[in-house]
């Protein structure tokens, strides 16, 4: 019975419904281009959650149960394209929630036009500090209905410079990609050396293009510096060509970056220059509980692959979509201002791929970014890639997961 549950499960998406008794629920994210293994998973790994939810009738709201009605829209990791895209959502009529995006420059173009119409969003699978930020400040929002599910780059700044001085590392170099999600991975990263006061010295902070092939300049003043570690944000095709630069050079030194480190655009392209390349994780395709084995079972089968392309992206996909209708269903409405506040006080457990979710979020206070983010550091481990996979860099990690500690 379980080899037709991928049949099932897509079929569920498109059954005929009835229009008052749908939630819609729009997807957004890059589907094409190189930010793409992001987009797909993500929303592949939605779509699961959701043709499950529906398969079971749909969520139960008072007497009735409402099957959730899926907008997709690819926003090409494009900033004009997802304003325009955020601008068409927010005037979409009966529209209960958003759920997407993977670049930081297309959330901050376009959040504001969901924000201005309340339309409740949950930003996933990842975008940089600044999309949450951004409301963060004393005029800020008194009402906010944009939520993060991903482990802040603070999370994992702290986690990556932690690790080079769990290595007793004293001098590292900062390579960032120059998109806003590179720069404000760069500010993160500074910030927390600063923090921890002279432990660890940057020799070398330098900048690079999406699109560059070639990054020999900015490797040889890492170089040159004594970087005894490169600490890295960007996404996967130029991250690849760091990892492939250094092996070039005969840069025998750590790799450690932001999570974008275990798309398989990374993987595939870096080869076996990629192994043992550290970033933190908040999934590692490895079925450490029986949730987590059936979640990749039932993603490989109902999508053909052997290696979800971004397994991150499609956790918090999945995980995103329970919580949503999580909130729906205590809310006991589609209406997308209702549901934000029942996303702030989440009454009941909800279980999902990556952990059980208790109370993930809180009443917004522009003073207290964190109230809308999801992730706290216990739910983020350390992965590394080994042959062409990311694994657990920490074994006490895994452990820790299969005993239900997260």
């Amino acid at each position: 019975m379980r080899r037709l549950l991928g049949t099932v499960l897509l079929c569920a998406l498109f059954l005929p419904a009835l229009a008052a008794d749908v939630v819609k629920l729009a997807i957004t994210g890059p589907f094409t281009g190189g930010s793409a293994p992001l987009g797909t998973s993500m929303r592949d790994g939605a779509k699961l959650a959701i043709a499950e939810i529906n398969a079971a009738g749909g969520i139960a709201v008072g007497d009735r149960k409402l099957r959730i009605e899926v907008i997709e829209r690819d926003d090409e990791a494009r900033d004009d394209r997802g304003a325009a895209i955020a601008r068409e959502l927010a005037a979409t009529p009966d529209l209960s929630g958003v759920i997407g995006s993977a670049n930081t420059g297309v959330a901050l173009a376009g959040d504001r036009f969901l924000q201005e119409k309340g339309i409740t969003k949950i930003v996933t699978p990842a975008a940089g500090s600044a999309v949450m930020a951004q409301w963060a400040r004393p005029d800020g929002p008194r009402q906010l209905s944009i939520f993060r599910f991903a482990a802040s780059d603070g999370i994992q700044a702290a986690m990556v410079v932690e690790e080079a001085i769990a290595r007793r590392l004293t001098k590292v170099a900062l390579l960032h990609d120059s998109t806003r999600y590179g720069v404000s991975g760069r500010d993160d990263l500074l910030m927390q050396v600063k923090l921890q006061g002279e432990k660890l010295q940057v020799v070398a902070v330098a900048e690079f293009d999406v699109g560059d092939r070639d990054l020999t300049s900015q490797l040889l003043r890492a170089r040159s510096g004594g970087a005894q570690a490169i600490l890295l944000w960007g996404i996967g095709p130029e991250a690849a060509a760091v990892a492939k630069g250094m092996a070039r050079l005969g840069m025998r030194v750590p790799l450690i970056g932001g999570w974008t480190l275990s798309m398989s655009s990374y993987l595939d392209d870096a080869g076996r220059t990629a192994d043992g390349t550290l970033m933190p994780q908040t999934f590692i395709e490895e079925p450490v509980t029986p949730r987590a084995r059936r979640f990749i079972e039932d993603y490989h089968r109902t999508y053909g692959v052997t290696r979800i392309p971004s397994p991150v992206s499609a956790a918090q996909g999945y995980d995103a979509v329970q919580l949503f209708a999580a909130a729906v269903r205590q809310a006991g409405s589609t209406e997308s201002g209702r549901i934000r506040d029942a996303l702030e006080d989440l009454r009941a457990p909800v279980s999902g791929v990556i952990a059980t979710w208790r109370h993930p979020y809180s009443k917004w206070d522009p003073a207290v970014v964190d109230t809308h983010e999801a992730f706290r550091r216990k739910q983020v481990v350390m992965g590394m890639v080994q042959d062409g996979r990311v694994v657990f860099a920490n074994q006490a990690d895994k452990l820790r997961l299969v005993t239900g500690g997260l």
